[in-house]
């Protein structure tokens, strides 16, 4: 099964062991999705993005329903007319739904086997969904090998790797890949790698920025 990015981001986003959501500083999981939403859209011809702006190329849907989902948001602002929005307004916006955009890349997953889907009750009396990774399926784990083989071991990464680290590196996820001592030793690694495509370079950037202004908004905990 060939995975989308926002549904690679979603199985970093997942303790392998409970299959709860790792536990991440305010928004981050939801910057994250929203600019692997973003990326998807680009690398098929949807939108072309640089850190100031974001235009729509192509409305026709892709096929894939999370991505034509924004993808009609996109093109109902266009038609709209009024002054473009920018990559950064646009990653804020679509992270603002970002719950139940994740739930649907998770029920995706489940439908795909990847996941397998739990109903718990917390303290005997709360439901609780949780989504432990299947046994047997080489994608639970095959996204943090690849990332870490491009960042240990100099692995030639093809551009949806450069992507996703560059997503990775702007949202904080790097402590789900690398540990501590790791991060120390790849970090000039990590920034080359991250800076090697221009899409990577924007709308990484752009969620950065979104991210820090939160942080000093007071909006990230």
């Amino acid at each position: 099964m060939s995975l989308t990015m926002p549904e690679e981001i979603l199985l970093l986003l997942l303790d392998d062991e409970t299959g709860k959501p790792v536990g991440l500083p305010g928004p981050a999981g939801d910057l994250a999705l929203a600019g692997a939403i973003l990326m998807e859209l680009a690398l098929a011809g949807r939108i072309d993005t640089d850190l100031d702006q974001l235009v729509l190329v192509q409305s026709r849907p892709t096929g894939d329903a999370l991505l034509d989902e924004v993808l009609a948001r996109l093109a109902s602002a266009a038609s709209a007319g009024g002054a473009e929005r920018t990559s950064r307004w646009w990653i804020q916006d679509i992270a603002k739904t970002g719950p139940a955009l994740r739930a649907q890349v998770l029920e995706r997953l489940v439908a795909g086997g990847v996941l397998r889907r739990i109903e718990d009750r917390f303290l005997w009396v709360f439901p609780e969904r949780r989504y432990p990774k299947a046994t047997g399926r080489a994608e639970t784990a095959e996204v943090r090998r690849r990332l870490r083989g491009v960042l240990l071991e100099d692995e030639i990464p093809d551009p949806r790797d450069a992507l996703l680290i560059g997503l990775a590196k702007s949202t904080g996820l790097v402590p789900l890949v690398l540990s501590e001592a790791e991060r120390a030793g790849a970090a000039a690694r990590l920034d080359h790698v991250a800076g090697l495509e221009e899409l990577s370079r924007s709308l990484s950037a752009a969620t950065r920025d979104v991210y820090a202004t939160l942080l000093r908004q007071g909006a990230v905990h």
